[in-house]
C-alpha cells in the first residue's frame, strides 16, 4: 500500500514541514552534482555509523538520502502527514517533536546494531515519527491508497490507523529478520529505526501539548 493523500484538513501553513522537504531536496541535489569519490567522502563525514558513534551525525544523516526514490518517498510520507502534526503541535513544537523522533530512532538502529560500519542516512525514522503521531491524533482519517492486487493497481479509502498499523508491522517484522549476520553485513534498510521512531511519536505527541487553537477545535467539533 502506498499512501496518494489524506483527508484530514489542516488549518494552518505547514511551514516547517515545507522547509524541512525543500533543505533534504537541496542537500540531495548537492550530494547527486558531486563525483562519486567526494560522495562517498561526504557520506562518510556526515552519515551516522553505529562503529564511529558520533552524536552529530544523527542530526546531519536525517538530511541524506541515498538516491532519488529514497529522497522523494521519504519526502512524499512526510508532506502526507507532516502538515496535521505541525499543526496541532504549531511550528516550533513540531521542528522539535521531528528531531526527538530522528534522534530516538537513530539510538533505537545503533542499539541493535552498535558494530555496523554501513553508514545511516534518511529522514525515515523522524518521519516514521510524524506517522506514529498521525495514528495518536487521526486514527479515523481516511488515506487515499494505491493498491497492487497482482497484476492489478487500483485505490481504495482506508482508515489511517488500519494503513500506519499495517506499515509498522511490516518495519517490526523486518526488523527482526534482519538482525541475521547475513543481513547486518550487507545493511540496507534501518528497520529498528522506523520501529523506534514510530513508537516515539506516539508518546512525544501525548507529552508536548497541542496549540489551544487545536484544542478549541477538538472541543468544538468531535
Amino acid at each position: 500500500m502506498f499512501p496518494i493523500r489524506d483527508t484530514q484538513p489542516s488549518y494552518s501553513k505547514p511551514v516547517v514541514t515545507v522547509s524541512i522537504i525543500v533543505i533534504n531536496i537541496l542537500v540531495f541535489l548537492y550530494e547527486f552534482s558531486l563525483d562519486s569519490y567526494s560522495q562517498n567522502d561526504f557520506m562518510y563525514r556526515y552519515a551516522l555509523i553505529p562503529d564511529r558513534f558520533r552524536f552529530a551525525n544523527v542530526i546531519t544523516s536525517m538530511f541524506l538520502h541515498g538516491g532519488w526514490m529514497h529522497v522523494l518517498g521519504n519526502m512524499w510520507f512526510l508532506w502526507i502527514f507532516g502538515d496535521n502534526i505541525e499543526d496541532i503541535l504549531g511550528h516550533g513544537k513540531f521542528l522539535l517533536f521531528y528531531f526527538m523522533c530522528g534522534i530516538v530512532a537513530a539510538l533505537t538502529q545503533v542499539f541493535f546494531d552498535p558494530v555496523s560500519r554501513v553508514p545511516m542516512v534518511g529522514a525515515s525514522g523522524a518521519i516514521a515519527g510524524v506517522m506514529g503521531a498521525y495514528m495518536i491524533k487521526f486514527p479515523q482519517a481516511r488515506i487515499r491508497t494505491l493498491l497492487f492486487v497482482l497484476l492489478f493497481i487500483t485505490f481504495v479509502d482506508v482508515p489511517a490507523w488500519i494503513m500506519l498499523i499495517y506499515w509498522f508491522a511490516l518495519q517490526f517484522l523486518g526488523g527482526f529478520e534482519s538482525l541475521s549476520s547475513a543481513q547486518m553485513m550487507q545493511g540496507g534498510t534501518a528497520f529498528f529505526a522506523h520501529v523506534g521512531g514510530f513508537l516515539s511519536g506516539m508518546l512525544f505527541i501525548n507529552l508536548l501539548r497541542p496549540e489551544t487553537r487545536y484544542r478549541r477545535r477538538r472541543d468544538l467539533y468531535w
